[in-house]
């Protein structure tokens, strides 16, 4: 037993051996560095030196870089309260759907995953532009209740460029993020207990919010955690479809980093956005534990 035991331990260190190599050396080391520059300041065009000073932290907490900081955060859970209330209908129509409308509902809600996001975030921009589709549709109903009454020339609506289409998009991209935890907790919910709800003359939105939220509370609490994260350091939606007042705080870093060419300070923005992921998954796991306990209690 004592020798199966060993070459077992043999078997899994040579399986985790190459996976924790590489962690280490292309995520764990480079996230390290990028720490150290945080504590250092610019010598020139490209050294930096790395004197322990927090100076970088300060001004990061100035009231120009706070008032980003708490948009990108209000942007972040305005994007995930929206991603809930369109994604819970969503998960529950899959999760009562027959078996092959379901795989094929579920195909649909994991599409996007196969198309780059860039592709997808130009795709947005052809929808909403000014000559866009939208524009377009509007503009022929326009057109027709033009021949009615006399409504003068179509204006077109600024739907690009500003705080709605930054919205619009981190909805369009982070929706299956949150369909998908939604759908792993619903499907999991024991159909007799609704069942009996209605049995009890309880009706169908009583029941919806007495014992389906309640029951899918771990997958809500999934799907806000998986949502509000990437909504909060998104770069590439606000850059290329908001305006000069839509930027995020993944926006002010980026500047840093090829603009500015002040790393010390990107760094630091940088980890202040880490630092409150890793306070957001505490919370949500301290809530988490909470839960357990009270219904062990």
């Amino acid at each position: 037993m004592e020798q199966s035991w060993k070459k077992a331990k043999s078997v899994f260190a040579a399986a985790l051996g190459p996976p924790l190599v590489w962690l280490v050396v292309f995520f764990v080391a480079p996230m390290a560095i990028v720490w150290a520059y945080s504590f250092g300041h610019n010598v020139g065009l490209t050294e930096i030196s790395f004197t322990g000073t927090i100076a970088n932290y300060a001004r990061a907490l100035e009231p120009l870089y706070l008032k980003i900081f708490v948009k990108s955060a209000w942007v972040a859970a305005l994007t995930t309260a929206l991603c809930l209330v369109i994604g819970f209908p969503v998960a529950l129509a899959i999760t009562f759907a027959s078996q092959k409308a379901k795989t094929w509902l579920l195909l649909l809600v994991m599409l996007p995953f196969w198309t780059n996001l860039l592709v997808r975030t130009y795709a947005l921009i052809a929808v909403l532009r000014t000559e866009g589709y939208v524009n377009q549709t509007f503009e022929w109903f326009w057109n027709i209740g033009a021949k009615v009454a006399p409504l003068g020339a179509y204006q077109p609506l600024e739907l690009l460029h500003n705080n709605f289409a930054v919205i619009l998009g981190l909805v369009y991209v982070h929706l299956p993020f949150m369909v998908l935890p939604l759908y792993s907790a619903l499907d999991r919910l024991d159909k007799s207990l609704l069942e009996a709800s209605l049995d009890l003359g309880a009706g169908h939105l009583r029941t919806l919010f007495r014992i389906v939220v309640p029951l899918a509370l771990p997958g809500i609490a999934s799907g806000i955690l998986i949502t509000f994260i990437p909504a909060l350091g998104a770069y590439l939606t606000p850059d290329l479809l908001g305006g000069p007042d839509s930027q995020m705080i993944a926006n002010v870093i980026e500047r840093q980093f090829k603009r500015a060419n002040d790393w010390p300070f990107g760094a630091a923005l940088s980890f202040l956005l880490m630092y409150l992921t890793f306070i957001a998954i505490a919370v949500q796991a301290l809530l988490s534990r909470g839960k357990k306990r009270e219904g062990v209690g």
